[in-house]
């Protein structure tokens, strides 16, 4: 917390991500007044998405702390759910996201060249029609932005963006408008170019937030004041 608060972080976001985590994450909302929570099940957990779970996320999305529903969407790059499996519990939490007006956090990701996952999440959410507000956590698909933009969606970048050979994907956060910017940590994983393959942590999505500026040819404080902006009126914090 102290790292974070001297590099500027007002709030964060701690992400729940099935049976094992989503009382921890609403746990450290509960002790600290800057940080609040997400209650959801991970698309790689969806094997143990039962009545059970869908009840605990039910119950937890009234807690006053709890302010989105997710990590929730489509994983084909690791074997650990099947699709179905997946499926169901992503209907399920943007079904609860909508019956408590919440923001969905959505996970999307593939195996290398393919496109399965991230087309999948745009079927369902388009099917489902849902009009909380949407988040593409750790943005990866930069061939769909557009699709993102139409949709009134909004992508958050990790410190990938920082990455020598992700230019395609600078070049999608170039492309975003204002109102639609995240960038987060997704620690801790992805810590960005100057601490790549150290343990992430909140205080180093600085170093994205410096990237995505630069790309968009704004001063960081700029920057900043967007993604405040955006991520307040998400989470009305």
């Amino acid at each position: 917390m102290t790292a974070a608060g001297e590099a500027g972080l007002g709030r964060m976001l701690n992400v729940g991500l099935g049976r094992d985590s989503n009382e921890t994450a609403l746990a450290a909302a509960r002790r600290h007044g800057s940080v609040f929570a997400t209650a959801g099940c991970h698309p790689t957990s969806a094997e143990e998405f039962d009545d059970e779970l869908a009840a605990e996320i039910w119950r937890l999305a009234q807690e006053p702390k709890v302010r989105a529903i997710g990590e929730t969407g489509i994983d084909l790059y690791r074997e650990s759910a099947s699709l179905g499996a997946q499926q169901v519990a992503f209907v399920a939490q943007v079904e609860i996201a909508d019956r408590f007006d919440l923001p969905i956090v959505i996970h999307a990701r593939d195996p290398e060249g393919e496109t399965g996952a991230i087309d999948e999440v745009f079927n369902i959410l388009d099917q489902h029609r849902t009009e909380v507000p949407v988040i593409l956590h750790c943005f990866l698909a930069p061939w769909r932005v557009e699709d993102a933009i139409e949709r009134g969606w909004y992508c958050s970048f990790s410190g990938i963006v920082t990455y020598p050979k992700s230019d395609a994907l600078r070049e999608a956060a170039q492309k975003l408008p204002d109102k639609l910017l995240l960038v987060e940590t997704d620690a801790p994983y992805l810590a960005p170019q100057p601490v790549r393959g150290k343990p992430n942590e909140p205080a180093h999505v600085v170093s994205t937030a410096e990237k995505v500026a630069e790309v968009r040819g704004v001063p960081y404080v700029e920057l900043e004041q967007i993604v405040e902006a955006n991520a307040q009126a998400i989470f009305s914090w």
